[in-house]
């Protein structure tokens, strides 16, 4: 009889903390990758406003390894 109040109790006990677990977690969570996308949207458009940077790997025969 004491098991079953026993374990009664506990699995309502777990019962309601996973049920209070999901309150704004989610909520939050969908907030923050908004933010985060919002965020990413800025810096791309920022970075296609610059001026591209050329990078010439290409050596001709008068440069000299250093």
């Amino acid at each position: 009889m004491k098991f079953t109040q026993l374990s009664t109790f506990a699995a309502a006990l777990l019962m309601s903390s996973l049920a209070m677990a999901e309150g704004g977690g989610d909520r939050t969570f969908e907030k923050m990758m908004a933010s985060n996308d919002r965020s990413v949207e800025l810096f791309v458009a920022k970075e296609q406003t610059r001026d591209p940077v050329v990078v010439n790997e290409k050596k001709d025969e008068k440069t000299k390894d250093l």
